[in-house]
């Protein structure tokens, strides 16, 4: 049985730089704060932790005064950078930057247009950690919707401009934006601006895993339960190929998924990494030797 690597798996860029940036830290023998966990893999997070990082959470930062402390990927709002200062905490900001940039934007259109009456909509999940950053960045005024069911949050006469999460679907923001634009057009108003946020990187692994999936007889998809955007490519795995199935680590692979297979395709979320995938593409070709 073939067994090949999806090449557009693994890391996202701006996972990936959080990732280095953690293990230079602790390389260089410095003891690191992690606000949050960095991402969303048990056991890139179990790894990291081993050489040293510990987790902690907003409400620690006062007991860590003078202490390191890494603000991962998804970012922070403006108030996290402002508690670190007055407690004289050292940042290290491994922000991604296609985050940083929205988090500007959002504040500039915010700062910009607050006397116009403008409503800040952030298509995204409630509670994520990003959301919470780019919400910050409107003085936590931003309304956030997840679908269409969330409509009733704007008022359709007054102007709006909407972002999205870097990591949402861009199908789906766009189908969002298109239903907005027309429940404002049926309001008499055409005030609304929207803003192109989702991650390039992200937004075109879809397309991509669509022909990848359907390339191969079998389809082993590596991510971490608690990772949305490994649920949401994992469907699209399951949608082109009925045998795709979700494994957390090597020793979740049942051997039974091959049966009579040619082909075995491996791939993975944004959140998982590499190494982890490679270990996993290893054990399948050990048994199909």
């Amino acid at each position: 049985m073939k067994v090949t690597i999806d090449p557009g798996s693994g890391f996202c860029f701006g996972v990936d730089r959080a990732i280095r940036t953690a293990e230079a830290e602790l390389e260089a023998g410095n003891a690191v704060y992690s606000l949050g966990e960095m991402v969303h893999n048990q056991a890139q997070m179990e790894k990291l932790k081993a050489k040293g990082l510990k987790i902690v959470s907003p409400a620690d930062l006062p007991s860590l005064k003078g202490e390191r402390i890494l603000f991962r990927a998804h970012g922070e709002p403006p108030s996290s950078f402002q508690l670190a200062r007055e407690l004289g905490i050292i940042v290290i900001d491994a922000t991604c930057p296609i985050v940083t940039k929205l988090q500007k934007h959002i504040n500039r259109s915010f700062n910009s247009e607050k006397d116009t009456d403008v409503q800040i909509v952030i298509y995204g999940k409630q509670g994520h950690a990003e959301v919470e950053g780019l919400n910050g960045n409107a003085a936590n005024s931003a309304i956030i919707i997840s679908n269409e069911n969330d409509f009733g949050k704007i008022d359709f006469s007054r102007p709006v401009r909407l972002f999205s999460q870097t990591t949402m679907d861009a199908e789906l923001y766009q189908a969002v934006g298109e239903a907005l634009q027309n429940r404002m057009a049926e309001s008499q108003n055409h005030d609304l601006v929207i803003n192109k946020s989702v991650c390039r990187q992200v937004s075109g692994r879809a397309p991509a895993l669509r022909i990848f999936s359907a390339n191969h007889d079998v389809i082993i998809f590596v991510s971490g339960r608690n990772s949305a955007n490994g649920a949401y490519l994992f469907n699209i795995c399951k949608t082109v190929n009925a045998k795709s199935y979700l494994v957390s680590n090597p020793e979740e692979i049942d051997f039974k998924w091959f049966t009579n297979m040619n082909s075995a395709g491996v791939s993975g979320a944004t959140s998982t990494p590499s190494w982890l995938i490679e270990e996993v593409a290893e054990k399948i070709m050990n048994f199909s030797v």
